[in-house]
């Protein structure tokens, strides 16, 4: 497949914010608008803190304003308030295909967008969202930065464990365990064959970690990626059992059999780090160590 990479941005430039998913904290979402606001001009509908439900409104609300900003040309970049739940109920009504070069930022639920994306062969930016950016070290936000303005290939990043040795590289993709699982069987999966699948999730019980590997495993979702990148899995244990979260997610890499470092600083962690979805990674799982091999941004 032939990526398509969004062009970079420049400070001042026009981004859009947006709610696809659940409804958000005003609080911590007026944090993170007022560091966004220090280096962008971020615009959004005045109905973006609806309501209904467990969602940010309406499909109709939600849909029009996400497909609105990705195809608006005169914007860099698109920004979600918050994950929660939602943002795959509007796939079917997004102009993915037809979308503006643009960079879109998000992470957890976001993950059926990203997907989606990859699927049409575009790199998205794996980030955090507003209602987690106030509350991120200054190290993330400049990385977030850099990876948005610059077409180059950010440094690496380390992890904290090895769960299987080896090495692999191939097409960074993938992203919330719950979510990307949830989109087997549908046409919004990413292309798989020879890529390095990174996975994070919160709030989920081991056992159900298990269940949703298992549904990977027995799609043939391991059989086609090269490797795995395990990010944060937060608030995961189960009260008082003689087993980690972590213990399982060992046994259940090393029976998939490939490269495989865990404990990078991705996802719903205290830090969030950003990648760029659809470029190419090595992932040299002995040193727990994920390299870039390319930018997320086009040159120009």
């Amino acid at each position: 497949m032939r990526w398509l990479k969004p062009l970079p941005l420049h400070p001042r430039d026009t981004v859009h914010v947006v709610a696809p998913a659940g409804p958000f904290d005003r609080p911590a979402f007026e944090a993170g608008l007022a560091v966004l606001s220090e280096r962008y001009h971020a615009v959004h509908r005045s109905d973006l803190g609806a309501s209904y439900r467990y969602l940010a409104g309406e499909d109709s609300r939600r849909s029009e304003e996400l497909a609105q900003a990705l195809r608006d040309r005169d914007a860099r970049a698109v920004f979600c308030a918050r994950g929660g739940y939602g943002s795959a109920r509007l796939l079917p009504a997004l102009p993915l295909a037809d979308a503006a070069p643009s960079a879109f930022v998000g992470f957890s639920d976001l993950t059926s967008v990203h997907c989606a994306l990859q699927a049409q062969g575009r790199v998205s930016i794996h980030g955090p969202v507003l209602t987690q950016l106030g509350k991120q070290p200054s190290e993330v936000r400049s990385a977030l930065v850099r990876l948005l303005e610059s077409p180059e290939a950010p440094p690496p990043l380390s992890g904290a464990d090895t769960y299987v040795s080896g090495c692999a590289e191939g097409t960074l993709v993938g992203g919330n365990l719950s979510v990307f699982s949830r989109l087997l069987g549908t046409p919004y999966l990413p292309p798989l064959d020879g890529s390095v699948l990174l996975l994070e999730d919160v709030t989920e019980r081991p056992y159900r970690i298990d269940r949703m590997w298992t549904h990977l495993r027995l799609a043939g979702v391991f059989s086609r990626v090269r490797g795995i990148v395990l990010g944060n899995f937060t608030s995961c244990e189960e009260k008082d059992a003689p087993y980690s979260c972590a213990d399982v997610l060992r046994d259940l890499a090393r029976e998939a059999g490939l490269p495989c470092a865990a404990g990078f600083p991705i996802g719903h962690g205290a830090i969030n780090h950003p990648v760029a979805l659809g470029t190419r990674v090595r992932l040299d799982a002995d040193s727990a160590r994920l390299t870039f091999l390319e930018g997320a941004v086009s040159p120009s």
